[in-house]
């Protein structure tokens, strides 16, 4: 495993951190002050009451 892979995967995972990346990737894309207010109250709650390996498959079973 190469040094940089070895450095992100020892990194703790931080919701505030995965929060931060999603607005900024809003913010980016143009989208209003409202729109990303709604997305981080979603996020706030998805992160309550899902798990990481829920969220992942969800990803990978996205469109996106």
């Amino acid at each position: 495993m190469d040094k940089e892979l070895q450095v992100l995967l020892s990194q703790q995972w931080s919701n505030g951190a995965c929060r931060g990346y999603a607005i900024w990737a809003m913010e980016n894309c143009g989208f209003s002050f409202d729109d990303i207010q709604r997305v981080v109250s979603e996020l706030h709650y998805v992160f309550d009451f899902k798990a990481i390996d829920e969220a992942d498959e969800h990803y990978r079973n996205s469109p996106y």
